[in-house]
This record gives C-alpha cells, sequence and structure tokens, in this order.
C-alpha cells in the first residue's frame, strides 16, 4: 500500500504574521513557519495505519506545495517516521487559491499513484477544510472525511465521524481520500533516532512542468478570490486598573461592567 500524507506549510501562529503589501497575499517565505499542526494528526494516522498492516509493505509519503521554506513541512514528517517526501515548489504557485492547489495536488498524487490520501481537518492559516473534497473530485475517488477513529482492514477503510448530537461510522474501499479530525490520535515526538534517520531518506523536488501544468493554471492570476485590503491590528491599549484604597472598589468594578454592557 502506498500512503500519501499531504501537508500544508504554515506561518508559525506564535511568529509574526503578516501579508505581503504588493498583493496581500500571505507572506510565506519571509516569516518563520512550520508543519500545521492539524497535519501532524495526518502523519500519525498514515504511519499507525502502516504499522498495524504490512510496514515492509507499506509506504508513506509527505507531499507538500509551496515555497523553498516548505521543505521543512516535510522534514518533520520525516522525522516523525515518513519514509519520503515529495516537495512541489514553483514561483508561479505563489497566491494560488484552494482550486488551484487542489489541482496541483491531484496531479502530484496521480503521479505518486497513492492507494490512501491522507489529509488533516483543515489548515491553521487558511482553516478551509475543503482541500481533501476538491481533490477526491479530481482524481475520481471517494472522500471518507473527519475521522475521530480509524481503522484499516484489507481494502476497507472504516472511520468514525463525531458530531453534535451523535457519532457515524462510514466505510469506504481502497483508493481512497481520508482526512482526520485532531481527536484521531496523538502526534508523536520525533525522537532522536527519527531526526537523524530523516536526514538519509528521499525527497523529491518537482515543478509546475513536472505535473504537466502551467502557471496559467495557478497562482494569483487564475484565483477566484482576491484580497482587496487589509488593516493592521490596532495596538493594544492600557486596561482600567481599579484601586480599592476606601473601599469603594467593588462599586468601581460593578460601574465599569455596567458601562462596558458586560453585565
Amino acid at each position: 500500500m502506498k500512503i500519501v500524507v499531504c501537508a500544508k506549510f504554515v506561518p508559525d501562529a506564535t511568529a509574526d504574521r503578516r501579508f505581503r503589501s504588493e498583493d496581500n497575499t500571505v507572506d510565506r517565505a519571509g516569516v518563520d513557519g512550520l508543519l500545521s499542526e492539524l497535519d501532524e494528526y495526518a502523519v500519525e494516522t498514515a504511519l499507525t495505519v502502516k504499522e498495524s498492516g504490512d510496514p515492509d509493505g507499506t509506504g508513506v509519503t509527505v507531499l507538500t506545495v509551496g515555497p523553498e521554506q516548505a521543505a521543512d513541512a516535510v522534514k518533520k514528517g520525516l522525522q516523525m517516521g515518513a519514509d519520503a517526501g515529495v516537495h512541489v515548489v514553483d514561483d508561479a504557485i505563489h497566491g494560488s487559491d484552494a482550486v488551484a492547489t487542489s489541482l496541483i495536488l491531484s496531479k502530484a498524487l496521480a503521479k505518486l499513484e497513492a492507494d490512501l490520501v491522507v489529509f488533516g481537518m483543515g489548515s491553521t492559516d487558511g482553516s478551509m477544510g475543503v482541500i481533501p473534497a476538491m481533490v477526491s473530485e479530481r482524481l475520481g475517488l471517494p472522500a471518507v472525511t473527519l475521522g475521530s477513529e480509524v481503522t484499516v482492514e484489507g481494502q476497507t477503510v472504516r472511520i468514525r465521524r463525531d458530531g453534535d448530537t451523535a457519532s457515524e461510522t462510514i466505510e469506504g474501499t481502497l483508493p481512497l481520500v481520508l482526512s482526520v479530525s485532531d481527536q484521531a490520535n496523538e502526534p508523536r515526538y520525533p525522537s532522536f533516532k527519527g531526526i537523524m534517520a530523516a536526514k538519509k531518506k528521499p525527497v523529491e523536488t518537482w515543478s509546475l512542468a513536472d505535473l504537466e501544468l502551467t502557471p496559467e493554471q495557478v497562482g494569483g492570476s487564475s484565483a477566484w478570490t482576491e484580497v482587496v485590503e487589509v488593516t493592521a491590528r490596532p495596538p493594544r491599549t492600557a486596561g482600567t486598573i481599579v484601586t480599592d484604597e476606601d473601599g469603594s472598589g467593588a462599586a468601581q468594578l460593578v460601574e465599569f461592567l455596567s458601562t462596558n454592557k458586560f453585565l
């Protein structure tokens, strides 16, 4: 079985995230980034499927699309235990929306001849969660999505999807597209052995030409959406300090809460 995990390189939430002034797109090259936290659950799912089935006959490949720095997302997946990586990088990809991203991923997945494609439930930057369904449509494969629990038996993939009022059990037959929620497992931390082993694992770099795509099919010029204007978040103002020197602190607090309609 060939398992491919689609992993996204996202800006670090603790870093100074910003938009590029020239085109109002997210600055992915000029800020610190990392593998999207939600995609770590996808990597863990793939590794668990491999370990619980036929470890010698199952390979896990981490696939990412993004700038040169996105190689860090692949590296994290390899350190966790994946066997190989593929990084699709091309200047023309910049500004691509979900539609173009799904096109690039589907072309890469077809080239990889994946049996099981695994996604996280969304990305920590865009938070759209639509790419798994788009990719499954482009590949003509069934999709079982938002799995809180995943089991693979032979050619059957079974998930439990937890909703607000009920849980569903859904099955599909390989090949298929799978997405998992952040309740599916507990992603492992890379061990020292895994970090060292990752340095020797193969990573391929593909361009749009390798996928038989043209720049006109992707990028900001073909996007269906556009960010027209960006306004910086205003700086945080100083708070109100309530002192209780004469026993009136409680009354001051109630007045503050009432004035600001917190009561």
